[in-house]
């Protein structure tokens, strides 16, 4: 071990904050909280027609190229998915059940930088599902323009372990379509996983 140097106080040191006691993460939590509150006031979605959620890139979004971080544009997919789920209106029953979303992996691309202040949507569809996994397409775009189009895989977990994604989309009160079958690009992007 270094002089000086202990892992263990390391990790208990408290979290670096501004002097107001603003705290960078919290902010995405509020994002999260603000989307879900906001949806029950936007029109109900069927299982497969996508959400459109709008959203800026503030200063605390940027890293040191002066551009939203790679890591924002995922943080800002995941609250788009837990948006269509609150639209579903499935998100809050599924809450009251101890199931929560968990993101089992993404496939993103960066095409374009996003710039502070700048206005910019998520786009979230719900493409196909499993009997484990729900999968996802989803695009940041701005004035027409696509800047990050993404596949992303979820599921929910409880108590119990993994719920089905058939058993989450019934909390919707409406019947559950089949499936569509799983796009050529997802099966890729898992063939690849796999080897």
């Amino acid at each position: 071990m270094v002089a000086g140097f202990s892992p263990l106080q390391d990790r208990l040191k408290p979290v670096p904050t501004f002097p107001s006691g603003y705290d960078p993460r919290v902010v995405v939590l509020i994002r999260i909280v603000t989307a879900i509150f906001l949806a029950r006031f936007r029109s109900r979605r069927g299982f497969l027609e996508p959400s459109v959620l709008a959203m800026r890139c503030w200063p605390n979004d940027l890293d040191l190229n002066i551009h939203m971080n790679s890591g924002r544009y995922v943080s800002m997919m995941d609250i788009g998915r837990v948006e269509l789920f609150a639209r579903f209106r499935i998100f809050r029953k599924a809450m009251r059940r101890g199931w929560r979303p968990l993101g089992g992996g993404s496939m993103i691309r960066y095409r374009k930088s996003l710039l502070a202040f700048q206005r910019f949507t998520v786009s979230t569809r719900l493409l196909c599902w499993d009997v484990k996994w729900f999968y996802f397409e989803q695009k940041i775009e701005r004035r027409g323009q696509l800047y990050a189009p993404a596949y992303v895989r979820m599921l929910f977990r409880g108590p119990e372990g993994n719920i089905p994604p058939s058993q989450v989309l019934a909390l919707g009160g409406v019947a559950v379509p089949p499936s569509p079958p799983i796009p050529p690009a997802i099966e890729r992007w898992l063939e690849a996983e796999s080897a």
